[in-house]
């Protein structure tokens, strides 16, 4: 099953084969077109029928609201009176300012689960290379969900270009996003302003990329690195200290680091930090189980694979210290 509704893109075809492609810098209402994103989120107060089989009197529930699509009106969520929506059009035109002059260029947008998650993903122009053939490129994600998964979040993140891993660049403060709650007004230009302080953070973010890549790992170094990355919690355990290594994992992200990773035998990452997270990154974004393709990108970007992939980011760096 498929969690992608809509979506379109530049360049290469994406993880799942699907969606329109588009030339190179189109309007931003031709990508609302194609991207599946010309319709608006409405919201109609909350209604249901008392008595047997539904033959009684309609009452109205006013502490929430029900939110529907306006093209096809398949309802979205229900949801409390005080949520402020965030329109598909706002998402595109979060960007029209950074394509028109900020040197930005939309590469994907789309619609997840029907409409009730909206994104799209932007390349900065921003690039490094480690040990000359190496390349990651920069890009900005907004994203927007109208079901209660998600948080307005927009974030810069790295994708390195042989292997098509993921990684969110952390911000000076340790976080990697700007988050707007769905209880608050969303504004564009005050998220662009706290995102201001991560764009000048791809210098420090590009330095420490270099630095892993520098720092050659020895003997039981690098399982050492993976079971602490691997490891979790026991739920419901008596001992409530006691964690557990997920072994199916452990033996994927050791071949892909041992040369099946893409990119894994380049001088950048044979044998070195860099490639430790790389294993981490190509195991959450394109080999760890899950119900799809589409479910793995959704945590590879926003939930459990997001929070990995920053579990090996940290521990990473503390190797190269």
């Amino acid at each position: 099953m498929h969690l992608v509704q809509t979506m379109a893109y530049v360049g290469e075809t994406p993880w799942h084969g699907l969606g329109n492609q588009l030339a190179p810098n189109q309007s931003l209402e031709v990508w609302a077109e194609r991207a599946g994103m010309n319709w608006r989120i409405e919201e109609s107060e909350v209604r249901f029928v008392s008595g047997n089989a539904g033959l009684g009197a309609i009452h109205a529930f006013p502490e929430q609201k029900v939110l529907y699509r306006s093209d096809t009106k398949a309802p979205l969520s229900v949801v409390s009176n005080r949520y402020q929506v965030v329109q598909p059009s706002e998402i595109l035109e979060f960007y029209r300012d950074l394509t028109e002059v900020g040197g930005f260029e939309l590469e994907t947008a789309g619609v997840l689960k029907e409409g009730r998650k909206l994104w799209a993903l932007a390349r900065t122009g921003q690039s490094a290379t480690l040990k000359g053939r190496d390349k990651v490129n920069g890009y900005l994600l907004l994203a927007t969900a109208c079901d209660g998964t998600l948080a307005t979040t927009a974030q810069f993140t790295s994708v390195r270009v042989v292997c098509n891993n993921t990684l969110s660049i952390a911000l000076g403060d340790g976080g990697g996003a700007v988050k707007v709650p769905h209880r608050s007004q969303f504004d564009a230009q005050a998220v662009k302003r706290q995102l201001g302080i991560a764009i000048s953070s791809w210098d420090g973010f590009m330095a420490r990329m270099k630095v892993l890549s520098e720092c050659r790992v020895h003997g039981d170094a690098a399982e050492a690195f993976f079971r602490r990355v691997l490891t979790y919690p026991v739920v419901n355990a008596p001992d409530r200290s006691a964690v557990a290594v997920n072994d199916r994992a452990l033996k994927a992200v050791q071949e892909l680091y041992a040369g099946r990773g893409k990119g894994s035998l380049l001088p950048s990452s044979a044998g070195t930090a860099w490639g430790l997270l790389n294993s981490i990154t190509e195991f959450v974004d394109h080999h760890r189980r899950a119900r799809s393709d589409d479910h793995r990108r959704d945590a590879a970007w926003f939930g459990q694979g997001a929070a990995l992939k920053q579990k090996a980011w940290d521990e990473a760096l503390r190797l190269a210290q």
